[in-house]
């Protein structure tokens, strides 16, 4: 049989070789994630060439595109300083005449209805004194 020092020197033995089994597996699958991660980054690296080139093409269209746009812009702006100008042109010439016109015609009601009786003086009869009577 086996003595203590052997039975202690066995379980050590054994313990080694399962923990350099371990230790190899776990190489392997490291081995492979490595190979795997290699094949990735190659077939980004192939892509990532024309994914920028598009990008590329694409920022210079929306560049193109806000260039167009700012072009709209102004001539919207200047748009809308035409037509607070034509509005303000329109309301010294129209306005103004209308306002004097509006005066004048209320200023003729008014004077024509001062001057004409109204209509409760021409409809009452006269008024009698109460002399004479009794």
């Amino acid at each position: 049989m086996l003595t203590g020092e052997q039975l202690a020197g066995l379980i050590v033995a054994v313990f080694w070789a399962i923990l350099v089994c371990f230790l190899a597996y776990a190489l392997l699958k490291l081995a492979r994630l490595l190979a795997e991660m290699t094949k990735l980054m190659a077939d980004l690296g192939d892509q990532a060439g024309p994914l920028l080139d598009d990008l590329t093409d694409t920022v210079g269209k929306a560049s193109e595109q806000l260039g167009r746009t700012e072009v709209i812009t102004r001539q919207m702006a200047g748009v809308s300083q035409n037509v607070s100008a034509v509005t303000t042109v329109m309301s010294s010439v129209v306005g103004g005449p209308l306002v004097k016109a509006a005066a004048f015609s209320y200023g003729v009601r008014r004077a024509l209805s001062q001057n004409r009786p109204s209509e409760e003086q021409t409809h009452l009869p006269a008024r009698r004194t109460g002399k004479g009577r009794k």
